[in-house]
């Protein structure tokens, strides 16, 4: 018999429980064996080896010689595998009864190997989960049974809340809100300016009377399906992401159904998931309860199309100025394109809402999808082929505006202010919150100032410009004008144009007509805040030396001066060409040296004079000023070119007004703004907060309106002289003569007036400005001509009534630069006088005259480079003069100071720049 047979039998309770009482016997595992334990396994043949003797003389084998003791094992009678023992002997964790990762239990005992043993019951879970019978990463994958029973009852679940919401969700009336109230304005003073938003411009039609191509072009452009869907669509919204990320013409998302819920069911036009979801069941509720005939024709009707229009009829009127029934294939896809989005697809373009949104890239998208409309409607079968190709033309539109509450300056307010509350509420308040109206929009308007300036600009219109006399010169004269409170930047007063429903355009808004040298005093600015670049080289610390100049300060006013680089190297442009600087009229000044201080060259205007100032300063720092003054920096031209210093850049007048009133608050910048307060339904939900910043210190500002009140009172800017005020502007001109300015303030007021001419009729395939030589009756149109004559009138009566504030006296700044070596002695000694007591040439009819004026300001001066006081010859190389060699000047223009431009008078191209 084998020792299996031999081997007595063992006592009940081994395992794993009875090592940790304590209890000994045979089938102890490796916890039992007692400390110091000696030996080896059993040699048996058993399939888990044989028990030791009753003595407890026993062998403590580890798991790996229990898995070689299974391995070894042949016998039936041993019985078990590594993962269940049989009910045989079974070596453990080294003792006898242990089978395998289950430990199979038997008549010598239960044992335990890794598991639990074999004759113990496992306890189901109702969700096994972990999985009992896995381990390692496998008892945390859910089983099949496990996924599909809880993807069932996710769907019961859902199916069980959608009935229920269906049923508890009650279709609203027709709200209110899609009768689009009015948005009130009102003046500075509290009264009443107007009231718009869309509630006077307003029609329900009935169905029969909407035309099919209409309905059709809807369907086409926005919801294939609405004839047979139930007021959602969920391949629509499918189709139309992946539409959109191919990056093609889409299809809306929603349904025409859940956008007549949204329009006239639902007040609330927020995006919330709230809103979303109750509209999404509305839409499934009215989708079933009602016909589509309803659905198409509430939807029309209550809809929004630009312009002021809600609904069809409203819409065909404002576009077309026709009845809806009338309207064409053509313009009904017109129409269908707007409901897009008016700010974006409407051609006549909302810049002053969205600066990308100008007639011209609107009109491209709009042609683009008004195509494509066209084109589905073939497809889906609602037009034949033919009738498209009767189609190709863009359909003539109407003006923009047609509500004669908006005439004259009261929609160019209108704009202004809603623009500024869309830009600047932070998102509180959208467009498409303005369109529901409701709103009740405080505004900075003075009524008085807004007529005055708008009379004032008409006097000078009807006495001047004649375009059945002069079609060719007067034709598409444009004025534009602004006056901005230089105390917070409150906009008072306005001129946008001839007629706010003949003229779309804002003029006081719109950027595009070029400054000329009302950009001059930024270069002073400039210079008196950062200095000019030392040419001998580099502080320690790597940044250029500067020197902060004074308005004494000397420079060429040389015609065709060649410009210097601050180094003294010859600018030259891209292709290595050298830039000469002209003046207007060609003119010299102060020949044979040519030196010509800031201030002298500020009133006359002189181009080279400032051109190589600002060199000298660094453009990018004239760039600086003039931002921190208040320009927008997207209305700047390029400056890389000397040129920028003359105004080749086209900011707005408001902007221009507001820069300006910069250096009338003694250096404190507050943009300009619109809008004051706006309510809706007794809340406050806008404020506007003045935030005044530091743009410059008292000194800089206030030499600068020093220098250019001397433009004023002995310059180009005479004629805007105001009696028993003190005044500080500029003049500007361009080259090619196409537009002219008059900037100028005085401590309570400034204002900006622009006048060009623009052809930008629907016909223009672009906005082109045209030269005014001729225009009014003029030789040629200067900013000291009607622009300062409209500033003189306007703010004679803007200011009437008003105590009289003078400028603050400038504290002394900076020091003269420039200066050279005196010429060589004459013959006969001539007289020296201090350079703060020389005259400076002034334009006259004869040419340049010596003569200092009637009352010298205390910064003007005969200086010992005055021909009169020291005749000996010098001639300018270059934009120095040396006084090495003697030469002649010019002869002298009878044209008034100021000019040059982009072609410089022929000599220029892009660099010349405009003057004035």
């Amino acid at each position: 018999m084998s020792e299996h047979r031999r081997k007595p039998p063992q006592p009940q309770g081994g395992g794993r429980a009875a090592a940790r009482r304590g209890v000994p016997g045979p089938s102890s595992g490796r916890r039992a064996a007692p400390r110091g334990a000696t030996g080896s396994p059993t040699s048996s043949t058993g399939s888990h080896g044989a028990g030791a003797p009753d003595d407890g003389d026993r062998s403590y084998g580890g798991r790996a010689e229990a898995r070689r003791a299974a391995q070894r094992s042949g016998a039936a009678g041993a019985g078990g595998g590594r993962r269940r023992a049989a009910d045989g002997a079974g070596a453990g964790r080294g003792g006898a009864g242990g089978g395998g990762r289950r430990g199979g239990g038997g008549p010598n005992g239960p044992g335990r190997g890794r598991g639990r043993g074999g004759h113990e019951p496992r306890k189901k879970r109702f969700i096994d989960y972990p999985r009992a019978d896995k381990d390692g990463l496998r008892r945390w994958v859910p089983s099949w049974r496990l996924v599909t029973g809880l993807f069932v009852g996710f769907l019961g679940s859902l199916m069980a809340v959608t009935g229920i919401a269906y049923a508890l969700v009650e279709v609203p009336k027709v709200d209110e809100a899609a009768k689009a109230q009015n948005n009130v304005y009102y003046w500075a003073n509290g009264k009443q300016m107007v009231a718009t938003g869309g509630e006077t411009n307003r029609q329900i039609i009935d169905y029969d009377k909407i035309p099919e191509e209409m309905r059709t072009a809807v369907i086409s452009a926005e919801n294939k399906s609405f004839e047979d869907d139930k007021g959602v669509d969920p391949m629509g919204i499918t189709r139309a992401l992946v539409n959109m990320a191919k990056g093609g013409e889409t299809q809306g998302g929603s349904t025409i159904t859940q956008q007549y819920v949204k329009n006239a069911r639902l007040g609330d036009q927020s995006q919330t998931f709230t809103r979303k979801f109750k509209e999404l069941f509305i839409s499934i509720k009215v989708g079933r309860t009602e016909s589509k005939e309803k659905i198409m024709a509430g939807y029309l009707n209550t809809a929004y199309y630009g312009r002021g229009a809600y609904g069809i009829q409203a819409a065909a009127r404002a576009y077309f100025g026709e009845d809806a029934k009338d309207l064409d294939p053509s313009q009904c896809a017109l129409l269908a394109t707007v409901l897009k989005g008016a700010t974006y697809y409407d051609p006549a373009g909302s810049p002053e809402v969205d600066p990308a949104a100008t007639r011209d890239a609107n009109t491209a998208r709009a042609k683009k999808r008004w195509n494509w409309i066209l084109d589905e409607e073939v497809k889906d079968g609602h037009l034949t082929a033919e009738v498209r190709d009767k189609y190709r033309k863009f359909p003539k539109l109407e003006n923009p505006r047609s509500n004669a509450q908006l005439g004259g300056q009261v929609g160019y307010l209108v704009d202004l202010a809603k623009a500024y509350v869309i830009n600047n509420s932070n998102g509180q308040i959208t467009a498409n919150d303005l369109q529901q109206g409701g709103y009740e929009i405080h505004t900075t308007f003075d009524k008085s100032k807004v007529m005055k300036l708008e009379k004032s600009v008409e006097k000078v219109r009807k006495a001047k410009i004649k375009p059945k006399l002069r079609k060719d010169k007067d034709t598409h004269v444009q004025f534009g004008g602004a006056s901005v409170n230089p105390k917070d930047g409150a906009i008072e007063a306005i001129y946008g144009g001839e007629d706010a429903t003949k003229h779309f355009t804002n003029n006081a808004d719109q950027t595009g007509a070029q400054v000329g040298s009302t950009f001059k005093p930024f270069v002073l600015a400039a210079a008196f805040k950062d200095g000019t670049r030392d040419p001998d080289g580099l502080a320690d610390q790597g940044e250029d030396q500067r020197t902060i100049v004074n308005p004494k300060s000397l420079y060429s006013g040389k015609n065709k001066l060649k410009i210097q680089n601050y180094d003294g190297t010859v600018w030259k442009d891209r292709e290595g060409k050298e830039w000469l600087q002209t003046n207007d009229g060609d003119q010299d000044y102060n020949p044979p040296t040519y030196q010509i201080d800031l201030r002298e060259a500020m009133r006359e205007s002189v181009n080279s004079a400032y051109v190589q100032l600002g060199m000298d300063v660094g453009l990018d720092k004239v760039k600086e000023a003039a931002i921190a003054s208040g320009i927008k920096e997207k209305s700047l031209a390029s400056a890389n070119y000397p040129s920028f210093s003359l105004g080749t850049s086209s900011p707005s007048a408001i902007r221009m007004a507001g820069a300006y009133s910069t250096f009338a608050a003694s250096g404190k910048q507050n943009d300009p703004y619109s809008v004051k307060e706006v309510e809706y339904k007794g809340n406050t939900v806008y404020q506007h907060d003045v935030q005044t910043k530091r743009a410059f210190d008292k000194e800089v500002a206030d030499n600068v309106t020093d220098v250019l009140r001397t433009v004023v009172e002995k310059g180009t800017g005479t004629s805007a002289q105001l009696s028993g005020r003190q005044v500080a502007g500029k003049t500007g001109t361009t080259d090619g003569n196409k537009s002219a300015w008059f900037v100028g303030y005085t401590p309570q007021l400034s204002t900006a007036i622009s006048m060009y001419r623009l052809d930008d009729n629907e016909g223009s395939k672009k906005r082109e400005f045209l030269e005014m030589f001729g225009t009014g009756g003029e030789e040629k149109i200067h900013g000291a001509s009607f622009p300062a004559q409209i500033w003189k009138d306007y703010m004679q009566q803007a200011l009437k009534g008003q105590r009289v504030i003078n400028f603050p006296v400038p504290a002394p700044i900076g020091s003269v630069v420039g200066e050279t070596p005196p010429p060589a002695p004459s013959p006969t000694p001539s007289k020296t006088e201090e350079p703060e007591k020389s005259p400076s040439p002034t334009p006259s009819d004869t040419g340049p005259s010596p003569s200092p004026s009637d009352t010298p300001d205390p910064g003007e001066s005969c200086a010992d480079w005055d021909w009169q006081c020291n005749n000996n010859g010098g001639q300018a190389d270059g934009g120095a003069t040396d006084g090495s060699t003697g030469g002649e000047s010019p002869p002298a223009t009878d044209e008034p100071t100021g000019g040059g431009g982009n072609n410089g008078n022929g000599n220029g191209g892009i660099f010349g720049g405009p003057s004035g």
